[in-house]
């Protein structure tokens, strides 16, 4: 699938503008005990909390939430524990598979996507609370927005509609299938930026910014989106993204951007002079404006 074999790795994180144009910091952490770890993140969270991270180990790390999942184990463990401990201890696939479902409780239930610089392998794991199917490729790619693919877990685990060809989640799986198709062979991390940035609604075949792009605008749509119980033109949609590939993992580097992918900006208090509905959030609403794509590097120093 990629221009040189090796793997490309690639996340843009989809939440409320009032949390994600927040969610802009870089953590190089190097424990006492395990693996240092290069990840994106907000303030005050021990793990990643939309998980995309790269390893001493060699493992590149991110995942995307399992939409309309219903279970719970009280006695589990939390996801961010499981998370961060997977991300600072596992040295290969098999060990963060291990990690991250040892005391799995349902909570915050995603498709993980991982991948080892060091074999070229990448796996995908969809981490239900009943069922756990785990796909392994040397050959091939993953994709995921939202959706889950194991019929099995669709079934017995969630309320989502797989053939809803206009949810958000199905229309950008429809895209995501599409680049795949036309790109195999030719993928690196400059154009998995521009996967990220896209605004194809692949059910209307238009290019336009709404809850149905790889790029989210949910601001933008009278539609909302009705499987997370986001109401017409709710201010959310991507608000960052990050890639890299083996070369870079090797280096403990990644490439993100603050903001929407695609670099428009989202402007507050012209949002909320169209959507008085959603003056609540004055208080805490803020511009989320695009940076520039910018290389990250364990070691680097804050500016």
């Amino acid at each position: 699938m990629t221009k040189d074999h090796q793997i490309v790795i690639a996340h843009n994180n989809w939440t409320s503008y009032l949390a994600g144009e927040r969610w802009v910091v870089i953590y190089d952490i190097q424990p006492e005990h395990g693996n240092r770890i290069l990840m994106d993140g907000f303030p005050g969270v021990i793990t990643s909390d939309d998980d995309f991270g790269v390893t001493a180990a060699g493992l590149m790390i991110t995942e995307t939430t399992i939409t309309q999942f219903e279970g719970w184990d009280p006695n589990g463990k939390p996801e961010f524990v499981r998370s961060r401990k997977a991300m600072q201890y596992a040295n290969n696939i098999d060990d963060y598979v291990r990690i991250i479902k040892e005391g799995n409780n349902g909570g915050y239930a995603n498709d993980w996507l991982i991948g080892d610089r060091k074999t070229g392998e990448i796996a995908y794991l969809e981490l239900g609370l009943k069922n756990t199917p785990l796909w392994r490729t040397k050959d091939g790619y993953f994709v995921s927005s939202n959706f889950a693919r194991d019929p099995k877990v669709i079934k017995e685990e969630t309320t989502f509609d797989p053939n809803d060809a206009a949810s958000s989640p199905n229309a950008r799986h429809t895209r995501w299938e599409e680049l795949m198709k036309q790109s195999k062979g030719k993928i690196d991390v400059n154009m998995a930026q521009q996967f990220l940035a896209d605004h194809v609604d692949s059910y209307e075949k238009k290019d336009q910014a709404n809850e149905r792009g790889l790029c989210g605008h949910v601001d933008t749509s009278s539609r909302g989106i009705k499987e997370w119980a986001w109401d017409a033109y709710n201010p959310g949609g991507a608000v960052q993204g990050k890639a890299a590939d083996s070369t870079m993992a090797a280096k403990m580097s990644f490439v993100a951007r603050a903001g929407h992918p695609c670099g428009a900006d989202f402007l507050a208090e012209s949002f909320l002079e169209h959507h008085p509905e959603y003056s609540w959030q004055k208080p805490l609403l803020r511009d989320m404006k695009a940076g520039p794509w910018t290389v990250f590097a364990a070691g680097d120093k804050g500016k």
